[in-house]
């Protein structure tokens, strides 16, 4: 009976422990992408465009807008993915060295 409490205590623990991380890689994945997105549009936008156009006859307004989407989401998520890994490894990390 005492070990099934502690069992579902740890787990308890370990799934406040993992949405914490969770959210705060979210909350700076968030910030990463407001500050990561504009320099690589603007270094980048330009060439997409005149691929597009030369190869696609699009328009050249759509094509910036969508590069604008496409560069947001691929900065949110490639920062999420980094950022809750190394959350996660240097938790545990702090973990063994204090346990």
């Amino acid at each position: 009976m005492l070990g099934q409490q502690k069992q579902s205590q740890a787990k308890a623990s370990e799934a406040i422990f993992m949405s914490s991380m969770k959210g705060l890689s979210n909350v700076l994945a968030v910030a990463c992408t407001f500050f990561g997105t504009g320099p690589l549009y603007s270094a980048t936008v330009g060439w997409v465009q005149g691929f597009s156009q030369a190869h696609y006859s699009a328009s050249g307004d759509i094509v910036a807008i969508l590069w604008g989407c496409v560069c947001a989401a691929f900065i949110f998520f490639v920062a999420r993915a980094s950022l809750s890994t190394a959350l996660v490894m240097g938790a545990l990390t702090l973990a063994t060295r204090i346990f």
